[in-house]
């Protein structure tokens, strides 16, 4: 069934955090959910307090280390496959981390942004986070703290002892503010990306989520335009989702698993069933 919707082309593709566990990175709500010890940066939070910004730059160069050596596995080389056959009308993800770029997909639109970029909060100058880091352990040289666990933001949970005397660097332009260019949590998604995100689901023939709980309204929004328009929906997640009422086709299982296996049936126009199972929608 999922091989059979992807072979017939013009599937949007919307992936979350599930779809990057098997690359090392956790998710917020599924089997490795890191929702549940972790409390992610608000963006008020941020640009409220010079301590925040301090705990969050400690944590977060440290994280990414660990970020940048993350690699694309079996479902972000399996995507970019179905785009190099013609199969996707596009790819939005909900990701940080580039992974979908890195695996071959070339035509992505980036949600949250992503966090291979930084921003001036004063100027908007955007510089790259491979600078950053080199500047920070420049502006660090005694930092050597150890991650006790990194979350799909990009940072990590360390000991407050482990922050203290960590040193932020400004803007290398005007000394501003400097954020990671991504959405915070409590911050807008830029108003033209989310527009170019609906019209892509309308000219989609399908909405393929892969890896999303769908918990928050930022991805599932788009669900539900899809169901409004009469698309259909299909879900590949470890574990139900909001968006489930939606949906036409369910599949609970590994997404390293299925997805590759459907996307070769796809490419060579089969419709049997990926492997993984398969659960009616609710309400269906």
């Amino acid at each position: 069934m999922l091989a059979g919707l992807l072979a017939g082309g013009g599937v949007m593709v919307l992936s979350g955090a599930g779809l990057s566990t098997e690359s090392g990175i956790p998710d917020y709500r599924g089997p490795s959910g890191s929702l549940r010890r972790h409390t992610p940066m608000t963006y008020q939070t941020f640009v409220g307090a010079e301590a925040a910004r301090r705990r969050y730059w400690a944590r977060s160069h440290l994280g990414w280390r660990s970020m940048a050596r993350a690699a694309p596995n079996a479902g972000h080389r399996a995507v970019a496959e179905l785009e190099r056959c013609g199969l996707l009308a596009g790819i939005v993800t909900q990701n940080v981390d580039g992974l979908h770029q890195e695996g071959g997909a070339r035509e992505v639109i980036e949600l949250h942004g992503g966090l291979r970029d930084v921003v001036c909060l004063d100027c908007r100058e955007i510089t790259s986070r491979e600078e950053l880091d080199a500047r920070l352990r420049a502006a660090n040289p005694g930092f050597d703290a150890r991650a006790i666990a990194i979350n799909p933001d990009g940072d990590v949970d360390l000991p407050e002892a482990a922050i203290d005397g960590f040193r932020v660097v400004g803007c290398r332009s005007c000394d501003g503010v400097l954020k990671p260019d991504v959405v915070f949590f409590g911050e807008t998604v830029p108003p033209a990306r989310v527009r170019d995100c609906y019209a892509m689901v309308e000219r989609s023939r399908a909405l393929l989520v892969l890896g999303s709980s769908l918990t928050v309204m930022s991805g599932r929004r788009f669900v539900l335009h899809a169901a409004k328009l009469d698309i259909p929906v299909a879900i590949v997640n470890q574990g139900p989702t909001r968006g489930d009422d939606h949906a036409t086709l369910t599949v609970d299982a590994p997404l390293g698993t299925v997805l590759p296996a459907a996307a070769r049936l796809a490419a060579a126009g089969s419709d049997r069933p990926a492997a993984g199972a398969v659960r009616p929608a609710a309400g269906r």
